[in-house]
């Protein structure tokens, strides 16, 4: 099985050590981690919960001091060692671990050149650097507390939602008016790449769809009779006047 080689980048500045564990099991699931550094001034005593973490899992500190008050030396680092990474050509993916939308162009760039960025930030991060990513993970959910932190939220009534899947639905729906589970999946995710079950306190894309009452299930493709998980928006029943 080939696995992608991924360069994992973290701004020490804009993440917590808390996460370090569901990031890396995250980034698992993407490719190999070939490089892992993480940025900071390491004299700064703020940083010092990093420290085991970083013995625990390889993870490379890149010194970097504040220069000048006000300016962020850490980011000009870590943009300076992506696109050195970049240009040797043997990364098929990034990952830029920070809610700083001072990487939405570097993210961007790396895109430009056909290799794949997967983001990482806390929610708060700016819709520009969610949108320059092939994929955006908040890091709240990849705590292990993050079911008890993850807000409560009726599905059955988030319109929002309900729009992106219907829409989802509709695009990747054949003749039959029934669309393979799979290809929903992937064009919320080129649509939006913040889109994650987990966000609503589901782990996979199905049992978030059912949540929903929204959409009708099937496990076979009435046109072609092949197996799988298949689904369409419920109908409205009409109503007929005696």
């Amino acid at each position: 099985m080939n696995q992608q080689h991924l360069a994992v980048l973290i701004d020490a500045d804009n993440s917590q050590p808390s996460i370090i564990e569901g990031l890396l099991d995250e980034i698992a699931q993407y490719g190999v981690a070939s490089v892992k550094r993480i940025y900071g001034d390491w004299t700064d005593t703020q940083l010092k919960g990093w420290k085991k973490h970083l013995l625990e899992h390889g993870i490379q500190p890149i010194q970097q001091f504040a220069y000048t008050t006000g300016k962020n030396a850490t980011d000009s680092a870590m943009i300076i060692d992506a696109m050195d990474l970049l240009y040797t050509g043997k990364f098929d993916g990034f990952c830029i671990v920070s809610s700083d939308s001072d990487f939405t162009r570097l993210a961007s760039r790396i895109r430009e050149s056909g290799v794949n960025v997967y983001g990482f930030g806390e929610r708060k991060t700016p819709k520009p650097f969610v949108s320059a990513c092939d994929k955006f993970i908040y890091t709240e959910n990849l705590r292990k507390d993050a079911a008890a932190e993850q807000p409560e939220v009726d599905v059955t009534k988030a319109r929002k939602l309900i729009a992106q899947l219907r829409d989802a639905v509709e695009d990747a729906a054949d003749d039959s008016g029934w669309a393979n589970l799979g290809t929903v999946g992937q064009l919320i995710a080129n649509k939006h790449p913040d889109f994650d079950p987990r966000t609503y306190g589901f782990k996979k894309l199905g049992e978030l769809i059912r949540a929903t009452e929204a959409f009708e299930f099937k496990d076979e493709d009435p046109l072609t009779n092949k197996r799988g998980i298949f689904i369409r928006p419920k109908r409205k029943r009409r109503r007929y006047r005696q």
